[in-house]
């Protein structure tokens, strides 16, 4: 008898789960006063970065590729490059992560595991000094 092994994506609850930490991180994107640099380099309205960070976190969890599927491999740092990421925009960006995170993920073992990784993508996301 194989134990089944499960993805992180499944671990966390799935798509709810997903789906909350999404619209928790933009709305402390659009709210908090420490994250407001990381805001202003965000179009006005975060509709389309909240529908592509859903589907992208959906997938590099573990769950369905959507972004991939809808719009190709990531290339998150070319992608990203016209916005001007210094480490106060990035620390802004990690700020409202861990919190949306903290929040939304009840196992703080699974808040761990993610973490890391996101951690190192965002320093890699920076762009600026």
């Amino acid at each position: 008898m194989s134990e089944k092994t499960i993805t992180l994506y499944e671990a966390i609850g799935g798509a709810p789960t997903v789906q909350a930490l999404t619209e928790r991180f933009y709305t402390l994107m659009d709210t908090l006063p420490e994250a407001a640099r990381c805001r202003a380099i965000h179009p006005p309205t975060l509709e389309g970065s909240r529908e592509k960070f859903y589907e992208y976190m959906t997938g590099y969890l573990g769950g369905p590729p959507l972004y991939t599927d809808k719009r190709g491999h990531p290339r998150l740092r070319s992608r990203h490059f016209p916005a001007a990421i210094g480490p106060q925009e990035r620390d802004e960006w990690l700020l409202c992560f861990r919190q949306a995170l903290d929040e939304t993920v009840t196992s703080e073992q699974l808040r761990n595991v993610i973490w890391e990784p996101v951690l190192r993508l965002a320093h890699h996301m920076q762009n600026k000094e």
